[in-house]
């Protein structure tokens, strides 16, 4: 019902910021009542929680790892979900993946629980 694709990634030196975008198309303009989150996956690596917003964007929740220095948010009128990534540092190197689903709590670390995946961007941090 929603196919989220993300954008945005790239390579960056250690210290520097990127912004990526996971833009959500829905027909049937639900995505308002989607929660949404960030994982990632660094090579050779099980795939991770990075942060979790709620449908109207109040509540959000972050892996410890990147607490303080990621910032997630959305804007419902763009279909859009954001991940704002500062302070980068070479473990952030991963592909990132944005993911929706229709679950009763606001947020969900649980990567289980997301029925909704996009295709990843990678994001390279250099030292």
């Amino acid at each position: 019902q929603v196919q989220p694709v993300e954008s945005g990634g790239g390579l960056v030196q250690a210290g520097g910021s990127l912004r990526l975008s996971c833009a959500a198309s829905d027909a049937r303009r639900t995505f308002t009542n989607f929660r949404m989150g960030w994982f990632r996956q660094a090579p050779g690596k099980a795939r991770e929680f990075v942060a979790a917003i709620s449908w109207n964007g109040v509540i959000s929740d972050y892996a410890d790892s990147v607490k303080g220095r990621f910032t997630i948010s959305r804007d419902n009128a763009k279909n859009t979900v954001y991940l704002q990534m500062n302070s980068l540092k070479p473990e952030d190197t991963a592909i990132y993946y944005c993911a929706a689903d229709l679950g009763r709590l606001p947020t969900t670390r649980e990567s289980k629980q997301y029925d909704y995946w996009g295709q990843g961007t990678q994001v390279t941090v250099s030292s």
